[in-house]
């Protein structure tokens, strides 16, 4: 069986976010600081908690808390949850080591994301200078340490914003020089002191224009979306932690990535730039029927303001990365079996210790071995060939 896994994770250096930025600008970004005998990660100058241990040393087992999100098991503490937690291994940081693993594990190749990186954007929103300097030293380390090919075997994603266009412009074209073949973006509004922007907002034309000419895959990769201020309103501490998502945040019904698709298609990007292909990734897929259920209505209601169905504008350019315990079969009707690719999250604690085993969740669903292979396999590997014409 083939297989390329769309949601890989690497466990940054600990220079992750200093070993390019100008040191006049560190305080202002990440610096890390001793704080009652522990390690603890600046953000903005302020302690950041949206990784528990951001050093990852030593960290949790591969699929430790896979039972926890089946819905099998219940956490009364979350530090026992985890059990007993790893010395860092190699190939969660060195691209070489890791083939050898996904070698061993039957992987042919896989995107690979960040594990901090996906929740520093909100913390440096309220200082755009900040912001730019953090992940453009960012994506430099990446591309020392990882590169954004290796051997056409681990993808990784440059992590790009649009908070200010010529900044994304110019960086796309860096990542672009060095091999990108997928760009990570935040899902949700684009923060601006002059007000914030959708992702759609004709301003950001002139960065999709040039992702469409390309034809490189945008992901929108889970984490911290900046959706804090509805646990404001109701009046839960809105800071974001993963493994610490207070029961209310999870039942409310506004969702980053489905907002995020929805301003995409309200927008119009996808008619303008007909190239562009996103791919939405672990951020599972019950958010899927509510927004066609809302794009049918709105469509029947508004139809003449639309330039097409935009339910077959999503078909057609937006690919899911279900989660293992999602509806497979519903997403298969609702989107179609060429828009869904397999993401283990591996090596999370949440995720598949064994990446390939998602098939079995597959199978179960009632895939057939043709649509298996598109799933495991083919659907991710069309989104690391850039896209032309």
């Amino acid at each position: 069986m083939r297989a390329f896994d769309a949601d890989n994770h690497y466990y940054e250096a600990t220079d992750a976010f200093t070993r390019h930025v100008d040191k006049r600008m560190q305080s202002r970004c990440m610096r890390w600081a001793e704080i009652d005998g522990k390690q603890r990660l600046l953000v903005g100058g302020k302690i950041n908690r949206f990784i528990p241990n951001p050093t990852f040393d030593p960290v949790a087992k591969p699929g430790a808390l896979i039972d926890y999100f089946r819905g099998k098991t219940s956490i009364t503490n979350l530090h026992s949850a985890f059990g007993e937690l790893d010395p860092i291994q190699p190939a969660y940081r060195d691209p070489a080591a890791r083939v050898e693993l996904m070698d061993a594990q039957g992987l042919d190749a896989a995107f690979v994301f960040p594990t901090l990186g996906v929740g520093m954007e909100s913390s440096l929103a309220h200082d755009r200078d900040a912001l730019l300097a953090a992940f453009a030293g960012f994506n430099r380390w990446l591309l020392d340490d990882w590169t954004f090919n290796y051997h056409d075997r681990l993808y990784a994603t440059p992590y790009l914003t649009l908070a200010d266009v010529d900044w994304a412009v110019a960086e796309l074209e860096f990542v672009l020089d060095h091999g990108a073949r997928i760009i990570n973006m935040r899902p949700g509004p684009i923060t601006d002191p002059a007000g914030n922007r959708s992702l759609g907002h004709p301003d950001h034309d002139p960065f999709w224009a040039r992702v469409n000419e390309a034809g490189i895959t945008v992901a929108f990769h889970a984490g911290d979306a900046g959706y804090g201020f509805m646990l404001e309103q109701w009046g839960v501490n809105p800071e974001f932690q993963a493994f610490r998502i207070p029961a209310l945040f999870q039942l409310l019904t506004m969702s980053p990535i489905s907002d995020t698709v929805a301003s995409l298609l309200a927008d119009g990007v996808f008619l303008r730039f007909p190239n562009v292909r996103v791919a939405t990734i672990e951020n599972g897929s019950e958010w899927v029927a509510p927004l066609c259920k809302k794009l049918r209505k709105v469509y029947a209601m508004r139809g003449p303001m639309w330039d097409e169905d935009p339910i077959e504008t999503l078909r057609r350019h937006v690919y899911v990365a279900p989660f293992y315990e999602d509806d497979l079969a519903e997403l298969r009707d609702l989107i179609g079996i060429d828009r869904i690719i397999f993401g283990s999250d591996y090596p999370h604690a949440e995720g598949l210790a064994d990446p390939i085993s998602y098939v079995d969740d597959l199978t179960a669903a009632g895939f057939d071995a043709a649509e298996v292979d598109k799933v495991m396999y083919a659907n991710a590997a069309s989104l690391a060939v850039p896209l032309t014409g």
